[in-house]
């Protein structure tokens, strides 16, 4: 897999340079007149971005196979990660949206199966609301592929030859779609919930395929979104809020699933301010890193006796030194360091949008959201590997080398993506910004640290306790989803209902048992005159006899 992916990305980068698109149509057969047809759409973005994925699950698929040996459901678990990288690779290379829907719908249950494997009520709760947020988005898609049947073709880029209020249904429902997909606000409440998966799972959920099939379908449909003012606020209030209940969470999976949501946001609204592009590779370079800090986290959980609290980690660099290395590396490039992959996206994302859009509200929150990563990513370090060694560190198992050197040709290849894509990808570009601009993140890191870590932890949490509340609601993202299961929970008691008292109830009874009882009472009725007892043959014989004579009777009349 690990060798098709490079051929796959080469290839990509071939097409970008001589502008090729292939278009294939697969006719597989004809059926009463309709013919069934497969299409697959290869350029440049479908192709690198494919290629991406299929490296990561080759990694992923050498890594579980020792994280969760000896599990009792092991083939089923394999069976379901294959099933999850098939749809979300029908789902890049499918331009048809019939055929993206098989890829759309697969993941959202595939995905459900994944994040029940654990059964147990905390997994099943995340699974019911993980699919029923999901649903929300297939809904949409649903009815965007009908709106598209009254214009002859269900490819995608037949949406660019749309017009009227056409063209602006189609972008609610587009957007609808990839926002619920993405996590989005206000659907953001199935990421962190989705982290009851295996690790193996979340790293894929939380990197390349399930959150990134709702970005990869808006970046397919740029053409539609152009400059969008709804996306660039819900991108950013994302960023905001996730970044901020990061800072106060202490379940490490959660931690870095925040991250994700934060980084899903950074990439809304950079598409949402017309630079597909960017976020593109944003997306591609934050699927590496982010990939990596799963199965690093990974390694730490299973080390210490699949303990997830970061309160009860501590001296991992002592019992992890490789992983502790490469999580560091990658918390560095999720911070944006120089050098690293996340540098070169999200540097160059930051200063074009400083360079367009210079509304102070705005610039304040995605600074804000900015310097909170860098919050979240020093809190997470100081738990893991500088305060006192974690009561676990007895028990550490130590790192296994099957799951060392996968995350190890991650790690190199996450590390120089970034810079190989910005040459490639993007043109030699000079951006001049004034100085209070280039160092505004510094400076909010500098003075926002001392005040987060040295006033909130250090001085009112302990002084004023009454502040739990407070910490509690924004570590659950401000109860969002206690809100998704209140709006949620309602239909599943109405479909309750309307199954008990019409599926069960009357339309059983009018229908289904209700004409098999009166078929089978009349049956039984008519079963008397066939008996062999020589009383109803006697009987019969009777109403035979009284039968002519009334008709003779009739006749004499006549």
């Amino acid at each position: 897999m690990a060798l098709f992916s490079l051929y796959l990305v080469w290839e990509g980068i071939v097409f970008y340079y001589k502008g090729t698109v292939i278009f294939i149509e697969w006719d597989l057969f004809t059926l009463f007149g309709s013919r069934i047809i497969i299409t697959l759409l290869l350029d440049w973005m479908s192709l690198i971005f494919g290629g991406f994925v299929i490296f990561i699950s080759g990694i992923i698929f050498i890594y579980r196979t020792y994280y969760i040996e000896g599990d009792k459901f092991f083939a089923r678990f394999i069976i379901l990660v294959y099933l999850f990288v098939v749809s979300i690779i029908l789902l890049v290379f499918s331009p048809n949206l019939i055929s993206l829907l098989l890829g759309w719908d697969g993941l959202g249950l595939v995905s459900y199966c994944l994040v029940i494997y654990y059964q147990n009520e905390k997994s099943a709760n995340a699974g019911i609301l993980t699919i029923l947020s999901n649903r929300v988005g297939d809904v949409a898609l649903l009815l965007r592929i009908s709106w598209l049947a009254r214009y002859g073709s269900w490819n995608f880029f037949y949406s660019q030859l749309l017009y009227g209020n056409s063209i602006f249904f189609v972008l609610v429902l587009v957007l609808l779609a990839g926002i619920t997909k993405s996590a989005q606000i206000p659907f953001s409440a199935w990421l962190p919930a989705a982290i009851a998966a295996p690790t193996p799972v979340s790293a894929l959920v939380h990197s390349s395929t399930l959150v990134t099939a709702g970005v990869y379908l808006l970046i397919r449909f740029h053409y539609v979104l152009s400059i969008n003012n709804f996306l660039f606020y819900i991108g950013s209030f994302t960023i905001f809020i996730s970044g901020l209940g990061a800072n106060f969470e202490t379940d490490l999976k959660k931690i870095i699933a925040l991250s994700t949501l934060s980084q899903l946001g950074v990439i809304m609204f950079t598409l949402a301010l017309g630079y597909y592009e960017f976020s593109f590779f944003h997306l591609l370079s934050h699927a590496l890193f982010k990939s990596l800090l799963f199965l690093c986290a990974g390694v730490f959980i299973h080390s210490m006796g699949d303990i997830q609290d970061i309160r009860y980690l501590g001296g991992l660099n002592l019992g992890c030194p490789v992983s502790s290395f490469f999580f560091v590396a990658c918390s560095l490039s999720l911070c944006g360091f120089p050098f690293l992959a996340g540098f070169y996206s999200k540097d160059l994302i930051l200063e074009s949008y400083m360079l367009d859009h210079l509304r102070l509200i705005i610039i304040l929150v995605v600074v804000l959201g900015t310097l909170f990563t860098a919050t979240y990513s020093t809190r997470l370090l100081f738990y893991l590997y500088f305060k006192n060694f974690g009561s676990k560190i007895n028990i550490c198992l130590a790192e296994l080398r099957g799951m060392v050197v996968p995350i190890g040709a991650l790690f190199f290849v996450s590390v120089f993506a970034g810079s190989y894509i910005s040459w490639l990808f993007i043109p030699p570009i000079f951006i001049f910004l004034p100085m209070f601009f280039k160092t505004m993140i510094l400076r909010g890191i500098f003075f926002g640290s001392y005040f987060i870590f040295i006033m909130i932890y250090n001085l009112i949490l302990v002084q004023f306790k009454n502040l739990g509340d407070t910490v509690h609601f924004i570590s659950r993202i401000w109860f969002m989803p206690i809100l998704s299961t209140y709006f949620l929970v309602p239909p599943l008691y109405l479909g309750n209902l309307l199954i008990k008292y019409l599926d069960q109830g009357w339309v059983e009874i009018i229908r289904g048992q209700g004409f098999y009882l009166v078929a089978n009472k009349g049956g039984s009725f008519f079963d008397y005159f066939f008996s062999l007892n020589i009383k109803y043959y006697l009987l019969l014989f009777l109403l035979m006899g009284l039968f002519l004579l009334f008709y003779i009777y009739l006749n004499s009349l006549n």
